[in-house]
């Protein structure tokens, strides 16, 4: 009696500059599942205000940028109510921060799964970035309630929201597999990540409007996408500009960049993972 044949697979590690497999990404959908509904669980396990965290972050966060700048500084919203004026630039900034921290250091926080099993080790931050949206949603849900209070209403071009939130968790998920590769080599990035999130925080319009930028400086500060997907967030709510289609195009070049770098960067690193995880 003839026994079958057994199947062997041989993983290698990759060299040089390697595509990313999308289709073995999707073979390990149930995975990425998985990791999204363990980053959510684990963010509100043991939590009295559970999911309320979610709001009371970018609230509190605005509560105190109204009050700091703009009523002591006195900083322009550009005809706006200061308090939903920066809550709506607070929206996507607290995704792309809160996205960044988590996906830049989940190679690192989940190290004894990548030194005892394979799978494909892109999951880790997209799934850390798939997570957020949760945040995101409910908190956009605040946004919708404060557009009622101040008696404002979205225009027409709210429908072009999709492609925002797209360049925004490009720029996110590809600056978080930068950082997520190199933090696994070296440690200190998982320090440096919350000094380089303030910084950001001071290049992005979210306490001020980028109005006050000068003209001649204004293109070189819209190579920042979080730029365009913030003034973009205002303009649709709000109507405080007119839509930045030319912000929002550079930074949505940038985001591509970004996250094809990105992606490719972390295929090339991930040979290594396993051994200095």
């Amino acid at each position: 009696m003839n026994t079958p044949a057994t199947k062997i697979q041989v993983i290698e590690p990759s060299k040089g500059w390697q595509l990313i497999d999308w289709r073995e990404l999707i073979r390990y959908q149930d995975l990425l599942y998985y990791m999204v509904v363990r980053g959510i669980k684990a963010r509100y396990a043991q939590s009295i205000l559970g999911i309320s965290w979610a709001i009371i972050q970018p609230l509190f966060t605005t509560l105190i940028f109204t009050i700091v700048f703009g009523n002591v500084a006195q900083i322009s919203s550009d005809g706006a109510p200061y308090l939903i004026f920066s809550f709506a630039a607070m929206l996507p900034w607290s995704y792309f921060s809160n996205t960044l921290t988590e996906a830049a250091n989940s190679l690192v926080s989940n190290s004894n799964m990548i030194t005892k099993v394979y799978f494909p080790r892109l999951i880790l931050p997209i799934s850390a970035a798939f997570a957020k949206l949760l945040d995101f949603a409910i908190a956009f849900l605040l946004l919708i309630a404060l557009l009622f209070y101040f008696g404002l209403t979205p225009s027409w071009e709210v429908v072009f929201l999709p492609i925002l939130m797209i360049i925004m968790i490009m720029f996110s998920l590809g600056l978080g597999m930068i950082l997520s590769a190199m933090a696994v080599q070296y440690r200190d990035v998982k320090h440096a990540i919350g000094f380089l999130v303030q910084i950001l925080l001071y290049a992005a319009p979210v306490v001020y409007a980028s109005s006050s930028i000068p003209v001649k400086y204004q293109f070189w500060y819209s190579l920042n996408p979080m730029v365009g997907v913030i003034e973009g967030f205002r303009s649709m709510f709000l109507s405080t500009q007119p839509m930045p289609w030319d912000w929002i195009l550079t930074g949505g070049v940038i985001s591509v960049i970004i996250f094809v770098f990105g992606a490719f960067y972390f295929k090339r690193m991930e040979k290594i993972f396993a051994d200095v995880a």
